[in-house]
């Protein structure tokens, strides 16, 4: 089993693979770890380095789950997938994740507020990028995940993520038991 869980910042990626990973025993990667030296997501590893690391885990997993991508540096990685689920979730909602997450991360000091008199921060003004980005090589947006998606030999799966995480793992085994 090999899946892959795309969409945008937000979406719940990690959350469903790691539940994933829990309920079948299997390999959660989670690929912020491949591109962030750590939790603080300021500096990154050198590709060379994610390199190392991505062969690592193919090596070492025949079956896994994986939150994220890897696509802007390994263009290939993970493309022997059984599943490609891109998740998605109403931007409102998306936002208010993401908010309590930052404030979880660095604290409130990490904000400032924008013209409408909203907290925001540098990764979230990017995040409202999700859906504006034009070329497939902008890492971690829509424009780059409708190009995998267009190119997966993998099924690709659809989802709404605002569903219970039993029912999202419901579907997407359904849908692996349905793939020739």
């Amino acid at each position: 089993m090999k899946i892959q869980l795309i969409g945008a910042s937000g979406t719940g990626k990690s959350t469903l693979a790691r539940y994933i990973s829990e309920k079948e025993q299997i390999k959660w990667i989670d690929t912020d770890h491949y591109l962030w030296k750590d939790e603080t997501f300021s500096e990154k590893h050198p590709i060379e380095q994610r390199l190392k690391m991505y062969e690592h885990d193919r090596n070492e997993f025949d079956q896994f789950v994986v939150s994220g991508s890897v696509f802007s540096w390994n263009p290939t990685g993970f493309t022997d997938r059984d599943l490609l689920v891109f998740l998605t979730l109403d931007d409102e909602q998306r936002f208010e994740r993401l908010i309590k997450r930052e404030i979880v991360r660095g604290g409130t000091t990490s904000f400032w507020l924008n013209e409408q008199g909203n907290q925001t921060n540098d990764f979230l003004e990017w995040c409202k990028t999700y859906y504006t980005a034009k070329s497939s090589s902008d890492i971690g947006t829509f424009a780059e995940h409708k190009y995998q998606i267009a190119q997966s030999k993998s099924p690709v799966l659809k989802l709404d993520s605002n569903q219970s995480l039993e029912k999202l793992y419901q579907l997407i085994m359904n849908s692996l038991k349905n793939t020739p």
